[in-house]
């Protein structure tokens, strides 16, 4: 079994970590979106995910697709950056899991090989960005850590044409370039493929402390 956790070390470490999700992140579920993150090459990425859900949690290459997207393989999770967002994709009215344990790599015997910035634990579709410096992360550089194909036009395989796909941030469609969507804490990303949910969500119900 694997297991998690890293706390700020001591005072100074808190207050950067405050500090941090005040200059990256509001909190809440009314951040403004921002397209400015880092970006992501697809093209180029090993085990790229190119076709229809399910998705795994692709970690047999993740180690190679690091480097490209900017982040690193960590013996811990950060603790100078900590938030969470909320993820969920719809393709054609259905819901499509995000994996658990995406970004994190095991050992034979399930101890831990190393863990990323980004990464998921379960399957709720809360990502977890816990990091050792204070910047800005992008939604592509999620998806690159898990490894499905994404674009302005496309999520694996599924691309418009034929069917339209379009990206919300707390309940607004945007039209901004999905993969330099920065994350903020508590946003509620929604990606719809084809035929939209009966109702596009707006908010997560978080957990206290999260």
């Amino acid at each position: 079994m694997i297991l998690y956790g890293a706390a700020a070390s001591g005072a100074v470490g808190l207050i950067v970590a405050l500090l941090a999700v005040f200059v990256i992140g509001k909190g809440s579920s009314g951040s403004t979106a921002h397209f400015d993150g880092p970006n992501v090459d697809f093209a180029n990425l090993a085990g790229l995910i190119r076709k229809q859900p399910p998705w795994g949690k692709n970690t047999a290459e993740l180690r190679k697709r690091l480097k490209p997207i900017g982040l690193t393989p960590l013996p811990a999770e950060g603790n100078v950056l900590h938030i969470h967002q909320h993820l969920d994709i719809y393709v054609n009215g259905k819901h499509v899991t995000v994996p658990g344990l995406i970004g994190v790599k095991a050992k034979k015997g399930g101890t831990l090989d190393f863990i990323t910035e980004l990464h998921t634990h379960a399957t709720d579709g809360v990502i977890h960005l816990e990091s050792p410096e204070a910047q800005a992360y992008s939604l592509g550089q999620f998806f690159g850590v898990w490894g499905p194909n994404l674009s302005r036009n496309c999520i694996g395989n599924l691309c418009s044409p034929p069917d339209p796909i379009r990206f919300y941030v707390n309940g607004s469609e945007i039209k901004g370039d999905p993969v330099r969507l920065v994350l903020q804490q508590h946003d509620e990303i929604a990606i719809v493929y084809g035929t939209a949910p009966s109702k596009i969500p707006s908010s997560y119900n978080w957990p206290a402390g999260e």
